[in-house]
């Protein structure tokens, strides 16, 4: 067996491409997990939010707090 047959390994250059290609991968999984937490999660959120203040009436719930004493300033 000769040291001939073997090749030689990368050495010049080897981070530099390992990292472009990390990054690049880094940066696609990160634009994934931003667009299913936007889609997943705000959004739901922001119907749920728009729901509850569609027919929110703060004076009706101002009355009710009020009457069960919650409030020590408004009599």
């Amino acid at each position: 067996m000769t040291s001939s047959a073997l090749t030689k390994p990368q050495m010049r250059g080897l981070l530099a491409k390992r990292l472009r290609f990390h990054i690049v991968g880094a940066f696609a999984v990160s634009l994934g997990v931003a667009a299913f937490y936007k889609f997943a999660v705000a959004e739901q959120r922001k119907k749920a939010y728009a729901d509850f203040y569609r027919n929110y009436d703060s004076m009706k719930d101002f009355e009710e707090m009020k009457k069960a004493g919650i409030f020590q300033s408004a009599k």
